[in-house]
């Protein structure tokens, strides 16, 4: 089974989220194939269905002046950040043909980066089973995780912290998490990373975890631009 990887670049969330939006309904109409969408994005934050307003702690006007913007999405989970050096992943999957089972899907995108943090990095990663969603090191996360599914088709997905700039994240209360830290590749490894390998290991660990076969294809394509 093949996996079409789209690498998007830096992009606005909101673009973004108009890409996903087309793409979820073609894979529910079966009009294409299983889709991972690899990107990042300007500084943005979103805020999931259960999300506390209260966890974002700059007021409005002191995020506007950094040209920051935030958008109330349908995923689950609270308030997220996402930015420059962040790998952001966006999987388009017709779960109808991989269980349906949502809590294995969450599991296998933690094992994701579990596995590629063990064996590209040599960092030991865990899950926070039964309390919190995401992939941890030490205590702190690296990679958040918020989805949505509809029609057994899935949207939204994962934050993994590469060469991000952790300072932003004191803009709010990750996830609405107060007890725990967030870390990155770059703060843990003493180095920035190549963002392009980085974001070629996560398609490879993805199609690994998952059992298919990545293969890069444009967007223009598969909206048939």
């Amino acid at each position: 089974m093949k996996l079409e990887i789209v690498k998007l670049g830096r992009i606005d969330y909101g673009e973004a989220l108009d890409i996903q939006e087309k793409l979820h309904g073609m894979r529910q109409r079966g009009e294409v194939g299983d889709i991972l969408l690899l990107l990042e994005h300007p500084p943005v934050l979103t805020l999931g269905r259960r999300g506390q307003h209260s966890n974002i702690l700059l007021q409005i006007k002191e995020l506007e002046k950094l040209g920051v913007r935030t958008y109330e999405v349908n995923r689950g989970g609270d308030v997220t950040y996402h930015g420059p050096g962040q790998i952001v992943g966006y999987p388009i999957m017709d779960l109808a043909c991989h269980g349906r089972d949502v809590k294995d899907y969450v599991w296998k995108i933690e094992e994701v980066f579990i596995g590629l943090l063990k064996d590209q990095y040599g960092i030991t990663a865990y899950r926070d089973d039964g309390k919190y969603t995401g992939v941890w090191v030490d205590n702190s996360k690296i990679t958040a995780i918020g989805i949505a599914v509809r029609r057994w088709v899935t949207m939204h997905g994962f934050a993994f912290n590469v060469n991000t700039n952790l300072e932003h994240f004191k803009w709010i209360t990750p996830c609405g998490i107060t007890d725990k830290g967030v870390t990155s590749l770059q703060k843990i490894l003493g180095r920035s990373l190549d963002f392009e390998l980085v974001n070629s290991q996560v398609a490879e660990s993805f199609g690994r975890v998952f059992g298919m076969e990545p293969e890069e294809v444009e967007i223009k394509a598969l909206l048939r631009e």
